[in-house]
């Protein structure tokens, strides 16, 4: 193995870039939440069930075979490629006939966009001195964040006066228009690793099983993530229902009670860079776990939802990223440790996206936020099982 460069310090200013970025790529798998109801009367009964939970299964495929490439391949041409697909995808599923070629595109958007940001938050973490890492992840995930929440409220606020087929292809172009901006902006510069691509498969898999931090971060990940898609599976359908019946533009305006994750975000990463990490990740766990009982309230009271919402994305999104801030420190083959971790969170969210709905069918809403909180419990348990290096 030969590392080819060093990481270079970049300005406050092109992390920020590299963030919108993040956003608005992220945003593309998001945008169907809202639309699930709508989608469904469009293609067929029960045709958008599962539209989240194969998303989310492209996503950690990627991150098992694209994101490692991003230590061995020039990124700027990768993300071209990858941002064009992407666009591709949601072309696609604007013009999707049939639920089983919506479901494919779907999951090629999780594909796609999967490799574009898992490459993006570790190359800006490797850029940034020690010292501004907390921070620099904190940038990245505001961006993030602010892109899932906008993606809902948008999505509805457009689908509600065009449909939701529009909405797609609108993202499509921007999508495209993305591509064009990072090969403008991004340097061309060489891999950061000089390695054959089944070498550096093999040395993910070693990284992962030789680092027991790493796998209890991205457990806890997982658990925490699974809550997320639980509730982000099944809300549309409840919120459709009486007492609310709302449409998506509605569901898209109720997802910015969840801004406050992205306005924590920040302050909570200069926090990481210098406090216990395993004392606020159990804070948070907590919250969140606390959350679903007022989420469970919100069935009949939009007051107790709205608090609810609030106070889960934001745990949701801080316990994230300080496992970010704590994983990203391991090894210096950053590209690796995203698909460790990103896996292992990204299939927490397909098994919470699979399961949520047909726990709603069965036991309705009070058994969607118990499921829902005892994810975070589970994960509240496993920052008990091992101290580790705050």
């Amino acid at each position: 193995m030969t590392t080819v460069r060093p990481p270079r310090a970049v300005s406050r200013k092109t992390v920020r870039l590299l963030a919108t970025a993040y956003g608005l790529t992220i945003a593309n798998l998001y945008y169907c939440q809202p639309l699930l109801p709508e989608i469904a009367r469009s293609l067929g009964p029960h045709a958008a069930d599962h539209l989240v939970a194969v998303g989310q299964l492209g996503y950690a495929l990627a991150l098992i075979i694209i994101v490692p490439l991003g230590d061995i391949v020039p990124r700027r041409p990768f993300l071209a490629v990858l941002l064009c697909c992407d666009a591709a995808a949601l072309a696609l599923t604007a013009t999707a006939p049939t639920a089983g070629l919506l479901l494919a595109a779907g999951a090629l958007i999780g594909l796609t966009a999967a490799a574009v940001v898992n490459t993006l938050i570790p190359y800006a973490a490797a850029l940034v001195a020690l010292d501004e890492r907390g921070r620099a992840i904190g940038t990245m995930l505001t961006g993030g964040l602010t892109g899932v929440l906008l993606s809902r409220t948008v999505a509805g606020l457009v689908s509600q006066v065009a449909g939701w087929r529009a909405l797609f292809v609108g993202a499509a172009v921007v999508t495209l228009l993305l591509a064009v901006v990072l090969t403008r902006v991004m340097p061309l510069a060489p891999p950061d690793l000089a390695l054959p691509y089944r070498a550096q498969l093999r040395a993910t898999v070693r990284l992962a099983a030789t680092h027991r931090l790493l796998r209890r971060r991205s457990f806890i990940g997982a658990c925490s993530f699974a809550a997320f898609g639980v509730f982000w599976s099944t809300a549309a359908f409840r919120l459709s229902e009486p007492p609310y019946e709302y449409g998506p533009a509605q569901i898209g305006l109720l997802a910015l009670a969840g801004a406050a994750g992205a306005v924590v975000a920040r302050p909570l990463g200069r926090t990481a860079d210098r406090a216990d990490r395993v004392r606020l990740t159990r804070a948070t766990l907590a919250l969140g776990a606390v959350s679903f009982a007022a989420l469970w309230a919100g069935g009949h009271h939009v007051a107790w939802l709205l608090i609810g919402l609030l106070a889960m994305d934001t745990a949701v999104n801080a316990v994230h990223l300080l496992n970010m801030s704590v994983v990203y420190g391991i090894d210096d083959a950053r590209a690796r440790l995203a698909s460790v971790y990103m896996t292992v969170y990204t299939l927490g969210g397909v098994v919470g996206a699979a399961v949520g709905p047909s726990v709603h069918a069965v036991g309705g809403w009070s058994a969607t936020c118990l499921l829902g909180a005892a994810f975070l419990a589970i994960a509240l348990v496993l920052t008990f099982t091992r101290t580790e290096n705050p």
